[in-house]
């Protein structure tokens, strides 16, 4: 049987900090350059939301995988490993 990406992802933590570890540099960027709003389709975790105009960033699900800071054509997101005892935390099933 296989295991969908929803079960995957129930077997992982977090443990959010109150500070945010991603940000999104300029919305201007995300509003008038990036027709597609890519981060919102290849975050695994679903982190990114565009809503009017504005990108809104949910980091508490953040899985820190890189792909927002590798993805986006411009450079528009900065990207930091969480404060220290913060963030995702693996369980084994």
């Amino acid at each position: 049987m296989a295991v969908t990406i929803e079960e995957k992802q129930y077997l992982v933590r977090f443990n959010c900090d109150t500070k945010s570890h991603l940000e999104v540099k300029n919305h201007d960027v995300c509003a008038t350059k990036c027709p597609d709003k890519d981060c919102t389709i290849f975050c695994p975790a679903d982190v990114y939301k565009w809503e009017g105009d504005r990108m809104f960033v949910g980091y508490e699900g953040c899985h820190e995988c890189g792909s927002c800071r590798i993805g986006c054509p411009f450079e528009n997101i900065k990207w930091e490993y969480p404060k220290g005892g913060h963030g995702i935390v693996f369980r084994l099933a």
